[in-house]
């Protein structure tokens, strides 16, 4: 590997790795530019396993071996102090390491549900940790894929990558069209769409459950607004968690785990 000392946070060399905490900007340059960002020995490696080419590490001191052990003898590892990370990315890199990572092409819907018999699809979540948190709960709970709207929050984004510990390497997924073609990809792969949702007519879990569908699509929506018409209208069943105690729902990453959990195989 080319370790590479460097003192000067301005340093073009470390240009991926400046101002992430710019939300709005990652969120522009990630995809167009083919980035995503790994954070941590632990989620590099992750990455890695899934076949992800690194395009350049920046690593302390303290983590240099953790991740020399990991990374392809090509890589580009710029070495910084604690401070110099901290000026570069506007926060404290704790976990002492950063990948820039080659962003893989997405495959298509058909692809990734061929053989799925249990899918999460996720409309217009714009919070990164709760889609983090849901990859993660996909992954232990043996959801076979995930399936994300245009407007949904990138899943490769770098507080997603973190809370989801790297799963999102290890579920398929990609970008699911609008639901007057999503609709239609779906019950071509013979799967029964079930929207969760506080809506009138709306089955309990366990109810639904008993129905035993061979093969699911469950759709989770945002905090607040909940899911779209267009998607309670593409829907083969409306679904809702039986909720004592006054409350009426529970955080979508919440729901999702409980869901997932009552519809293992």
């Amino acid at each position: 590997m080319r370790v590479i000392p460097i003192e000067d946070p301005q340093d073009p060399l470390l240009r991926d790795y400046r101002d992430l905490t710019d939300i709005a900007l990652r969120r522009v340059l990630e995809p167009e530019g083919g980035l995503y960002i790994a954070e941590s020995a632990k989620v590099i490696a992750r990455a890695l396993a899934a076949g992800h080419r690194p395009r350049s590490v920046l690593v302390q001191e303290k983590w240099l071996a953790d991740v020399e052990a990991l990374l392809p003898e090509e890589t580009a590892v710029f070495l910084v102090a604690p401070e110099v990370a901290e000026a570069l990315t506007g926060y404290a890199v704790h976990r002492g390491a950063l990948a820039a990572m080659h962003r893989p092409p997405l495959p298509s819907v058909a692809e990734v549900v061929a053989e799925a018999r249990l899918v999460v699809v996720l409309e217009d979540i714009v919070d990164h940790t709760n889609v983090g948190a849901i990859f993660r709960a996909a992954a232990g709970l043996g959801a076979d894929a995930v399936l994300v709207t245009p407007r949904c929050a990138d899943p490769l984004y770098r507080r997603s990558v973190r809370v989801s510990m790297g799963t999102v390497f290890q579920v398929p997924w990609t970008r699911l069209p609008e639901w007057g073609e999503a609709r239609g990809i779906l019950h071509d792969a013979d799967l029964h769409i079930a929207a969760l949702a506080l809506a009138e007519g709306a089955i309990g879990l366990d109810e639904f459950v008993a129905c035993g569908h061979d093969r699911v699509a469950v759709v989770f929506g945002a905090e607040g607004d909940g899911l779209s018409r267009r998607a309670l209208e593409a829907a083969d069943s409306i679904v809702t968690i039986p909720m004592t105690g006054g409350v009426d729902s529970l955080n979508v990453a919440a729901a999702s785990a409980v869901a997932l959990w009552a519809l293992r195989r």
